[in-house]
């Protein structure tokens, strides 16, 4: 009996162990996934941050007035319910971790990470005396937010939660672009400037939602943050190939023209009151700009006969359109049997030359002898 106990006692002792053992390996690897976890959020956190480096990268250099020839500042109006522009309104909510353009904003302001300037109507002033206090903007527009962590009077930081991010009320974007031409490049280039939310609030008792342009943020301050968020831009494919970045450096969004910088400083509908004429103005406006570079070269000798052509075609009518083409297949036609026939010629006339060539060789050689 007394070697049963003892055999009983060695192994509840090892059995006893053996759960400790496997407790301790829990609670180790428990603690290496809770640091995985941990140095997992740093490294996101670091690698969302923009150093020095990177904002002088993406911020463009100045150019001289001697290096531009021409300029025109041109307002935008982005609506999100088009389809080119849904990639920036969408995902609504946070979704394994892609954010849309108004989510990625709220946050860098809620961190102090990036400026943003009092919407003043009819300008743009980009000094610190029309800097932006963030708690002011959010009292403004009914935001919840909260004080976080080592927020400070010089450096105040907030916190929004996910819920409280109005984001299905940004419905559309004031955009401020810089056409320039380039007088050493000789090129057309196209600067967004900033980037303005524009809020849709319905009153209390429904009707029209009314829009609150909210704030102005410089581009280029924006412009590393966005470099790091890919996106999809049509369901086709679903894999996201660009960047924010990319959507407004390639031009991918579609905006009407509300307003172009004027003596008057005035707005489009001011200038044009009935929208018909507004329209005009906007499309004669849109066209000069596309067609400003190819206006400043001399055309070809070809592309002159053409453009005459056309237009000789236009005033004669469909039928002239009908025997031109027949013609044009006739004088083809006739073109491509002259070239067989020269085609032909020239290689008997070299086989007679090589020939008539080679016997005054011979005859020559044996006169010589």
């Amino acid at each position: 009996m007394k070697a049963i106990r003892k055999y009983a006692i060695v192994a509840l002792i090892a059995l006893g162990t053996g759960v400790s053992a496997v407790a301790q390996d829990s609670s180790s690897s428990s603690v290496v996934r809770r640091r995985g976890d941990a140095d997992r959020k740093r490294n996101a956190q670091q690698s969302s941050q923009v150093t020095d480096r990177m904002q002088s990268f993406y911020q463009d250099q100045p150019m001289s007035d001697a290096d531009l020839s021409w300029m025109r500042v041109i307002y935008r109006h982005l609506d999100l319910n088009k389809d080119k522009n849904t990639p920036l309104y969408y995902p609504e909510d946070l979704i394994d971790d892609q954010e849309n353009l108004f989510r990625i904003i709220m946050r860098l302001l809620a961190n102090n990470e990036i400026a943003a300037y009092e919407y003043l109507d009819g300008r743009e002033i980009f000094t610190d005396q029309y800097r932006l206090k963030v708690k002011d903007m959010l009292d403004r527009f009914h935001i919840i937010y909260t004080d976080a962590k080592g927020s400070t009077e010089k450096n105040p930081k907030f916190t929004i939660e996910e819920s409280d991010v109005p984001t299905n009320e940004v419905l559309s974007y004031y955009l401020l672009e810089r056409w320039v031409f380039d007088s050493r490049s000789n090129r057309m280039k196209t600067h967004v400037d900033a980037i303005c939310p524009v809020l849709h609030r319905s009153g209390d008792f429904g009707g029209e939602p009314v829009k609150y342009p909210m704030f102005w943020i410089k581009f280029d301050a924006l412009r590393p943050y966005l470099a790091q968020q890919y996106i999809f831009i049509d369901d086709d494919n679903n894999l996201a190939k660009y960047t924010y970045d990319d959507f407004f450096q390639l031009s991918m969004y579609e905006g009407e023209i509300y307003k172009t910088r004027n003596l008057k400083n005035k707005s489009m509908m001011q200038l044009y009151p009935d929208p018909d004429d507004m329209k005009r103005a906007q499309d004669s406006i849109q066209k000069r700009l596309d067609t400003f570079e190819d206006k400043l070269w001399v055309p070809s000798r070809e592309e002159v006969i053409a453009a005459r052509e056309a237009r000789e075609r236009a005033a004669a009518g469909d039928t002239t359109k009908i025997e031109s083409r027949d013609e044009a297949k006739a004088k083809k036609e006739s073109t491509r049997s002259s070239r067989s026939k020269r085609g032909k010629k020239p290689a008997k006339v070299k086989e007679s030359k090589i020939k008539s060539s080679s016997n005054t060789a011979v005859r020559s050689v044996r006169r010589r002898k």
